[in-house]
């Protein structure tokens, strides 16, 4: 008792400083952002601090420095301290030459003069024929671009960051140029405080134009432009006259400011950002989820209800084996049912990764729904899953070990190690090719050397630890004992028939608990691959439960199924049979890539595919030990129901 009460306090210990590590060593403070923390206010001419964030660019998936092409510099360029989060993402914040005082309107400002060359207009063509945008921020709200809707109806929809350039013709030319937006008209939204004066910025959008700017005489700081000149009332509302990208084009970046009274206050802003159009078909998702839930609880009932209540009844009855046989099979296995399997020592790996999996998803989600990770504190969903991978490991290990010594297995060290190393290895392996192959695009998303070296730290700095600390921890505790003995000869399994056969029902079994989240699946998929918000994580919440008992149902079915024929080797055939889900999650990527997605790039598809490889490796660990341990609680519960002869 005493060893499992000290086991049981380290383990409430360590997720406790696993907490505690998630708010001190993310980015500020306020990492876990709960409305109404921390606003600021603005007095009237304060200055305002806008930076610029990467391209982004939906077609190549690869984000770049915002001054990795030729914008208008600041005299000194000052690099924002990102999180680990931040890092992973390819987000670089820096400071702009752009200069904003609050609540005062400017017209036609002009940033700076810049004249291309072949070399820096190639840039700009490339840039705009890969549809980058561009992304700044303005105390902590990023820049959206309003597009009204088509049905004139309800607010307009907001495009994240503003497009480099576009790509047209004049009237009457068959050749298509390209032209850059030079001239930004901003709009920054704010609430005021009657009291005080003071005011939080609660919007930031845009209107970009090309405009190719006119002026007469020779250029100096104080040349006023012909086409954008707030004394003569000439301003820009359109891009008739567009600034095309040549080389010796001569291209002046000008900016318009306005300042909007606002009645959002300051702790609702992001709410227009994370406006969801289409609660319905998330309901839809969650109503079709449940009718499989439904279906497979009727079918579980019936059989734990009916067919076992009467299996067990007759059972300690003491009927002859014959009698027992032909009502139906699932006891005649019972010495050999709880037999180790072949490969247990991998089982026992797969069994203790998918506990440290599913400490990790329910953590994040718990925090997600309850509001503390908001897409406000960029990269603080990706921190915190990485540190609460971290410390799951000593779950990890302690579920690995309790499984192997329940196979009489002793080189516990062996196991944790594999424990600590197999998964963790895989996805480090595709993330470092995959990390290599964005470097050599110069993209700001492959990952420094210095955050790589943090990652490793992380893995084998404190995640291996923890893995042989649980690994410890659960084998000093007692085997589990199995409820009938196990025969030393084993029983011969029957011919099969078809439907039975193992890599059929493997594969029907992954089919609905695919079914049960494919449609909240898209969403997730768009808001990744799509540069959009996703922030609803009470339909993700809901639908994850729903996906653990789908995973629970279908596995308990397929395994009773599979007993009642005489068949005992349901060990790794019940990790197998829910894991089987992530095989369709993988084919569905595969096809949303190519109806979705306009990827042309090598090194993007590849990207894609790699990263997709081991979020269903993820989710085939994740959902296989649900499964697992649903079967494995069932079997247990069965036999030990009926008196064994």
């Amino acid at each position: 008792m005493g060893r499992a009460a000290v086991g049981s306090h380290a383990i409430r210990t360590v997720f406790f400083f696993a907490t505690i590590c998630i708010l001190l060593f993310s980015h500020n403070a306020f990492s876990f952002y709960l409305p109404g923390v921390a606003p600021e206010d603005f007095q009237k001419g304060d200055m305002l601090n806008v930076k610029v964030n990467k391209l982004t660019s939906i077609k190549t998936q690869l984000p770049y420095s915002y001054y990795s092409l030729p914008f208008c510099r600041p005299n000194t360029i000052v690099d924002s301290r990102e999180n680990l989060g931040e890092v992973l993402r390819g987000d670089r914040i820096e400071n702009s030459a752009y200069v904003f005082r609050m609540r005062e309107p400017q017209l036609c400002t002009v940033v700076c003069r810049l004249t291309l060359d072949a070399k820096t207009a190639k840039e700009f063509k490339d840039k705009i024929e890969d549809e980058y945008r561009v992304n700044m921020i303005l105390d902590n709200l990023p820049l959206v671009v309003p597009i009204p809707r088509s049905e004139q109806e309800g607010p307009p929809i907001y495009q994240l960051g503003f497009h480099v350039g576009l790509r047209g013709q004049y009237a009457g030319s068959k050749d298509e140029k390209y032209f850059i937006h030079n001239h930004l008209s901003f709009t920054v939204k704010y609430h005021k405080d009657e009291l005080t004066d003071s005011a939080r910025i609660v919007g930031f959008e845009v209107t970009p134009y090309s405009v190719k700017h006119e002026y007469d005489g020779e250029w100096n700081e104080n040349t006023r432009l012909t086409t954008c000149d707030p004394h003569a009332k000439s301003i820009v509302v359109s891009s008739n006259s567009p600034q095309e990208v040549e080389d010796k084009q001569e291209v002046i970046f000008t900016y318009d400011i306005a300042y909007q009274e606002s009645d959002v206050k300051w702790a609702s802003r992001w709410d227009t950002y994370l406006l969801m159009n289409d609660d319905q078909i998330h309901w839809f998702s969650i109503v079709n989820s449940l009718m499989i839930v439904l279906f497979l609880s009727g079918m579980v009932a019936m059989i734990m209800l009916r067919t076992l209540y009467r299996d067990i009844s007759k059972y300690n009855e003491l009927e002859t084996q014959e009698e027992a046989q032909e009502e139906t099979g699932w006891k005649l296995v019972h010495a050999d049912v709880f037999r180790p399997p072949s490969h247990s020592d991998l089982l026992c790996v797969y069994v203790g990764t998918g506990v440290q999996f599913l400490g990790m998803v329910l953590v994040t989600m718990a925090f997600a729904v309850l509001g503390f990770l908001s897409p406000s504190n960029r990269g603080g969903l990706m921190t915190a899953m990485l540190f609460l991978w971290v410390f799951m490991g000593i779950f990890a290990g302690y579920a690995a070990s309790r499984l192997y010594k329940m196979f009489k297995g002793t080189e516990w060290k062996k196991i944790a190690l594999r424990t600590a190393f197999l998964f963790p290895a895989v996805v480090f392996g595709i993330f470092f090719v995959l990390n290599a192959l964005i470097w050599g695009q110069k993209s700001s998303g492959a990952v420094p050397f210095g955050t790589m070296f943090a990652l490793v730290f992380l893995w084998f700095g404190i995640s291996v630890p923890l893995v042989f600390v649980g690994s410890y921890v659960g084998f000093r505790k007692p085997a589990t004992e199995n409820p009938v003995k196990t025969n030393k000869i084993p029983r011969q399994i029957p011919e099969q028939p078809w439907y039975m056969n193992p890599i059929f029902s493997i594969l029907i079994g992954g089919i609905l608990p695919f079914g049960a989240v494919f449609i909240e699946l898209f969403f997730i998929l768009s808001s990744i691959w799509l540069n959009q918000f996703y922030y609803i994580f009470g339909f993700l919440f809901i639908v994850f439960v729903i996906l653990i008992v789908t995973c629970a149902e279908i596995t308990v079915v397929l395994c009773y199924f599979q007993l009642c024929s005489e068949d005992y080797l349901w060990w790794w055939r019940s990790y197998l049979t829910s894991g089987s889900s992530a095989l369709y999650l993988f084919l569905y990527a595969t096809f949303y890539f190519f109806t979705k997605l306009d990827i042309t790039k090598p090194v993007s598809g590849a990207m894609y595919f790699g990263y997709m490889l081991i979020a269903s490796y993820a989710f085939f660990v994740l959902t296989g030990t649900i499964g697992f341990y649903a079967c494995f609680i069932f079997t247990r519960l069965i036999y030990s129901s009926v008196k064994i002869d």
